[in-house]
């Protein structure tokens, strides 16, 4: 059977995936906090007929060898943690991190944590500030509406009047690329990640809070339309190379008759 035939369908298989992951991304066009993904991709192993350097006549030896490729293969889907686009709302309890950071939440176990970009907070019943879920951002307590307007400075400091209900706290990761994806806007802690630094924001690089403001997804619409268009040619290009292996094939079992 040619070799072409299963080379191609891998290129399929992995145009397909990268669709997925660009139609995900232009999906999350307008989600809060959002980071695009890319797929990467890597070539999979050789038939190695002639090694190069093997000894091709008594003159010399083969600068090249021969070596046939077997196609392709996804390799990773790194998340792309660049800055997106910052949006003011003017809610006191919207935030958005300018620079390196995370938010640190709880989930309902309350002693797991969880780590986003998207600060779209909200005080609850109890005084507590939370994400739209009802997770908990530890440090930030005794909120109340009866006591006037929340403020929350570039440091994290929430101050309701006067009075100073709690710290917000930015988390960083040696590879935040390398964090697990949960869903409702969450990463979690990885072996690859490396362990969480906690830190005030404005120190050591870490970077501040923006009160009244939310940090928009960092997706162009115009390049992920473009890298659409490149997967799809390179899909359709893929789908020749086995059409064209089938004609072959056929060819060759049509010379008995």
């Amino acid at each position: 059977m040619p070799r072409a035939l299963w080379t191609g369908a891998s290129g399929m298989l992995a145009q397909q995936t990268n669709v997925d992951v660009i139609a995900n991304n232009i999906a999350n066009v307008n989600t809060v906090g959002f980071k695009r993904q890319r797929a990467n991709f890597q070539d999979l192993y050789y038939d190695i007929a002639e090694a190069p350097g093997r000894r091709a006549s008594d003159l010399g030896r083969n600068p090249t060898g021969i070596q046939v490729g077997n196609g392709v293969k996804l390799s990773s889907t790194p998340r792309l943690f660049t800055q997106g686009n910052v949006e003011v709302t003017g809610g006191a309890t919207d935030l958005a991190i300018d620079g390196e950071g995370f938010f640190r939440v709880l989930l309902p176990d309350g002693a797991t944590n969880a780590y986003t970009r998207a600060g779209d907070f909200r005080p609850d019943s109890n005084g507590n500030l939370v994400t739209p879920d009802g997770y908990i951002v530890p440090g930030v307590s005794g909120i109340d509406p009866q006591q006037g307007q929340v403020t929350i400075n570039t440091l994290g400091e929430v101050f309701q009047g006067t009075t100073q209900r709690g710290q917000i706290l930015l988390t960083r990761f040696n590879n935040p690329a390398g964090l697990e994806a949960m869903g409702r806007n969450l990463f979690k802690e990885s072996v690859a990640s490396g362990t969480p630094q906690e830190l005030t924001p404005g120190t050591s690089n870490m970077g501040t809070v923006r009160s009244g403001a939310l940090e928009k997804a960092n997706v162009e619409v115009v390049t992920e339309l473009v890298n659409l268009i490149v997967a799809q040619r390179a899909y359709e290009t893929n789908s020749k190379s086995i059409k064209t292996s089938d004609e072959m094939l056929r060819t060759a079992n049509e010379i008995v008759r």
